[in-house]
């Protein structure tokens, strides 16, 4: 993978007030066409990176974004979610759990790895690499404004939301 946008800093750390990566156009969207940093400037938005569609922790963290995006359309932050899915795995989370925000399809990594998310871990003394689950706001200037890695996933949208509305 691509080193992290922030180095010697280890994945999403010390991006705060970064520029968001501009890989252009970033990626389709299951549902909202083509997406860039560029498209997206003059407004701020959340997009959260996971492992895998249709998986435990993936899909309550989905399901819980989807039950609360009527209170970021009244923030008026758009949210995105990126894993290395491709568009059908996407097409087939979005239908099953009626989400209502666009999922990125990202299989070759780009975005995943300008973001610093697609690291090397390790489990049962095997190393290998995967997607770490973090979220980020990005300002309307287009700067990384803040960042959660390693995210729990149950109640994150919940936490994403409270920082938005200055709590």
């Amino acid at each position: 993978p691509a080193a992290s946008p922030w180095p010697g800093r280890g994945p999403c750390r010390g991006a705060r007030r970064s520029a968001a990566p501009r890989t252009s156009p970033w990626l389709e969207s299951d549902s909202a066409g083509t997406i860039s940093s560029k498209k997206l400037r003059g407004q701020r938005y959340v997009i959260y990176f996971y492992p895998k569609d249709d998986t435990p922790g993936c899909t309550k963290e989905a399901c819980s974004f989807r039950d609360n995006i009527p209170r970021f359309k009244d923030l008026g932050v758009p949210v995105f979610g990126a894993s290395p899915d491709d568009a059908k795995a996407h097409g087939k989370f979005v239908t099953k759990y009626q989400l209502n925000f666009p999922l990125l399809i990202d299989p070759e990594k780009k975005l995943l790895e300008a973001f610093g998310v697609w690291v090397e871990k390790s489990m049962y003394g095997r190393t290998y690499f995967g997607v770490q689950r973090a979220t980020f706001v990005i300002d309307a200037k287009g700067k990384v404004e803040h960042v959660w890695p390693k995210v729990k996933a149950e109640g994150h949208a919940a936490q994403v939301l409270e920082y938005l509305q200055g709590g």
